[in-house]
């Protein structure tokens, strides 16, 4: 944990984990050393140009000098709706209920304070899970419940969240687990945010959105968080947007004005684009879909196993030893992956292998594994 000590130390803010990231230091310089170059696979950041329609939609609004409006253009918030009834078949709703956000992180690590959670709630997340949900309750002061699979949420929680497919292990829960976990927390008059960010990328499932009418529950305090930085490469452009129950997400809208979280009008407009078109989408998807063929055998091969994984941006890989043996074995490789330890305690002898990486850089990492 970090501590700030000396002057100022009791205006320093909430007490969190050390970034995680920071650890891989010594395990990239190895991997680095390499003669051939490193391969990074620890995080999932695209590596494919931004596309150019988006890119056209951009640069189109680039003269325009007013602020942008913290809802969002209605042509944003429409194409959000289409869009989801589209490609994952949620219906019943209305654009008003649609609100970007500066990325989906920012908005997963501020949620519980804009929703009220306090010291002596409860944030329950996966007992594997992306590290913000995490940050975002301890910057709010509540206590963190993780839950293993099929945990229902315990007595006190406020927030409850969901994640299929999951980051780390591409794990993807059926509309029945979902329906269960939502009732489960609506009952004890919980939030469930469901983060569905790789909701597009199922392999050997097919994931379902929380809102999706086969999930059966009432939208009564259930958002979905979505991310476009996977799907139509726009990580740097920092978009996404949550959705679900009207009367939170207009709450989160009025406290989200006061706070200025906007999404900068250029931006907006390559949403818009993006939301629009699923050529894009569906391109990306083979991509990925090409390089996880060539890495995954790879990884079999070398006496890897790779468990649930049947959506998503990684495969969640153990070789039967400790997460960071294992992290090691492979920067002597020339390759970086992500231990399985920075989604918690349950990943001890596991690591996340991204996908995320050029087709050369995927076939030299099949390559060295198969050496």
């Amino acid at each position: 944990m970090s501590s700030v000590t000396g002057p100022g130390a009791a205006a320093s803010g909430p007490r969190l984990p050390d970034f995680p990231w920071d650890s891989l230091a010594p395990h990239k310089a190895t991997a680095n050393a390499h003669p051939d170059g490193i391969v990074d696979l620890s995080v999932g950041t695209p590596v494919d140009p931004v596309p150019a329609k988006l890119q056209e939609a951009l640069s189109a609004v680039a003269e325009v000098p007013g602020y942008p409006a913290t809802h969002g253009t209605p042509a944003l918030r429409e194409a959000a709706v289409e869009s989801l009834r589209r490609r994952y078949g949620i219906t019943g709703l209305e654009p008003d209920a649609v609100l970007p956000t500066i990325g989906s992180k920012e908005l997963v690590a501020w949620l519980p304070t804009l929703l009220g959670v306090r010291p002596g709630d409860v944030v329950a997340i996966p007992d594997l899970a992306y590290p913000t949900y995490e940050v975002g309750a301890k910057i709010a002061g509540a206590e963190v419940v993780r839950l293993a699979p099929g945990e229902l949420p315990p007595a006190g929680t406020r927030l409850l969240w969901l994640n299929s497919p999951s980051n780390p292990t591409g794990r993807v829960l059926t509309a029945d687990e979902l329906g269960r976990m939502v009732r489960a927390a609506q009952d004890m008059g919980a939030v469930v945010a469901s983060d569905e960010c790789y909701l597009a990328l199922g392999w050997d499932a097919e994931p379902v959105s929380v809102l999706h009418p086969s999930v059966g529950a009432a939208r009564d305090g259930l958002l979905a968080v979505h991310s476009l930085s996977k799907s139509s490469n726009l990580a740097g452009y920092r978009a996404g947007f949550v959705t679900g129950d009207p009367v939170l997400v207009a709450r989160l809208l009025e406290l989200r004005k006061h706070a200025g979280m906007i999404v900068p009008r250029p931006v907006q407009e390559a949403v818009t684009a993006a939301l629009r078109d699923d050529e894009h989408v569906s391109a990306q998807r083979e991509l990925y879909a090409s390089r996880r063929a060539v890495l995954r055998p790879a990884l079999e091969s070398a006496g890897f196993t790779i468990e649930h994984s049947q959506a998503g941006l990684y495969l969640w890989s153990t070789r039967g030893e400790d997460a960071w043996a294992t992290v090691e074995w492979l920067a002597q490789r020339g390759i970086l992956a992500a231990p399985g330890t920075f989604y918690g305690p349950d990943g001890s002898r596991h690591v996340r292998i991204a996908m995320t990486a050029t087709d050369e850089r995927i076939a030299t990492a099949a390559k060295r594994l198969d050496a």
